[in-house]
């Protein structure tokens, strides 16, 4: 046997070691060369990496969640004798690599390329396979003795599936196991979702390791909370004219063009910074230095099935309403799509964030650190207002704003929000020169 030991290659920003965050072969799987094998997380997204090689897997570094050294070994896999050795992913192809190289290098002793701990296979079940193998079998003592109701041919298919029809929750009348319990029953099993007896309510807990982004945004959000004093400002502003400028102006687009409210409260962001541009700052905190930008790069908090995303729209204060809607449809899309760039994952100056149609009426989002500040949308809702004397329903909106105490004094982050209240209530004059 040929072993080829893929290491962990340098994924960039300085990174010495990386956590693992999903494998998509397992050992004993062929792949082919370029095939992904699984991705590795970094503090801004999930790299994937490509078999530099054919063969068959043998061993895996570990399981996801665990920490792995640049330049530690990866995967180790069986070449059968292919010629193609030596290459890392990403990297231009070098000398040789002897496959029984080590991971302690060629003047240490011989070692594995990996610690004791191996991922676990199928050969090598871990403590709780069994509980998983047969996640609602309990002790036919345990369960309360009653006749059971079904029909022939249901228990003609449990006794063909070795299945105890005490163990079927029945819905018909009178508790009758009829055909779709079966078949719940059977698909629960199957899958290991846990399925409770008559009369037994169930006990099972998953358990589910905080990895990859999750991971990441944990620890962020915690440092965030603990680090930066945030100073919370919420402002209602009617919307009435800038919703029905947004509908005119859509009702000329196609539909995948349409614009929401995101790039008309960038714009106003944009325009306020300039008056306010001890907003549009970072904080060195290893320097001990506030950062101000002319240039406004504009973090979208995304959310995504792997947790919350902020892709940042660079220099948007050079971009016209159309220009700033495209860019956010094409970065959210991409970053819930896996897609993103880690380099459009980093660099903003001000976070804007949405919860869309669940909005809510007010919220206190969290920095994202090292910006001083964050907009947040809250849902539009028609309300009764007093205007000019007479009542009249209106489209009401809040905007949930942190900051941080330390550099944006309480009546600078309101006079810039009250800023923006007034462009969003008057449309028109977001365009203005």
């Amino acid at each position: 046997m040929s072993e080829y030991i893929f290491k962990l290659p340098d994924l960039g920003e300085g990174t010495v070691e990386s956590e693992i965050g999903e494998w998509f072969v397992k050992v004993g799987d062929q792949v082919n060369e370029e095939d992904v094998v699984g991705t590795m997380m970094t503090d801004k997204a999930a790299v994937e990496l490509s078999s530099p090689v054919s063969g068959k897997i043998v061993k895996l570094a570990g399981e996801p969640g665990d920490v792995i050294a640049v330049g530690a070994a990866l995967v180790v896999i069986d070449t059968e004798g292919t010629a193609d050795e030596g290459r890392v992913v990403g990297r231009p192809s070098g000398p040789k690599q002897e496959p029984e190289e080590t991971v302690g290098g060629p003047s240490g002793p011989k070692q594995e390329p990996f610690a004791a701990k191996a991922a676990p296979t199928e050969a090598a079940p871990t403590e709780a396979a069994p509980t998983e193998a047969a996640p609602t079998e309990a002790a036919p003592t345990d369960l309360p003795s009653a006749r059971i109701i079904t029909s022939p041919a249901v228990r003609m298919r449990a006794k063909e599936a070795g299945v105890d029809l005490a163990l079927v929750q029945g819905t018909g009348p009178g508790g009758r196991i009829v055909r779709k319990d079966f078949d719940r029953y059977l698909k629960a099993r199957a899958t290991g979702t846990a399925i409770a007896a008559p009369g037994i309510p169930s006990t099972k807990v998953k358990e589910i390791k905080i990895i990859g982004l999750r991971r990441i945004i944990a620890e962020r959000m915690q440092a965030a909370k603990r680090e930066i004093p945030h100073f919370a400002y919420i402002e209602e502003i009617d919307i009435t004219e800038l919703e029905s400028l947004r509908k005119h102006l859509n009702s000329k687009r196609d539909a995948a063009d349409r614009l929401t409210l995101l790039p008309f409260l960038g714009l106003a962001l944009i325009r306020a910074l300039r008056e306010f541009p001890q907003c549009n700052v970072t904080h060195d905190k290893d320097r001990n230095l506030l950062l101000q930008h002319e240039a406004v790069h504009l973090g979208v908090a995304t959310q995504t099935p792997d947790g919350l995303k902020v892709p940042v729209v660079r220099h948007a204060e050079m971009m016209s309403i159309d220009g700033l809607a495209g860019e956010i449809r094409r970065l959210s899309e991409a970053a819930r799509t896996n897609k993103v760039k880690k380099s459009e994952l980093s660099g903003s100056t001000i976070t804007i964030t949405s919860l869309g149609k669940l909005g809510g009426i007010a919220s206190t989002p969290v920095i994202n650190s090292p910006e001083v500040g964050i907009i947040g949308v809250n849902r539009a809702v028609e309300r009764p207002m007093v205007v000019n004397g007479q009542i009249a329903v209106r489209l009401m909106m809040n905007l949930s704003t942190s900051f941080d105490h330390r550099f944006v004094d309480g009546y600078d982050a309101a006079a810039m929000i009250q800023c923006i209240k007034e462009m969003l209530e008057h449309p028109a004059t977001i365009f203005l020169p």
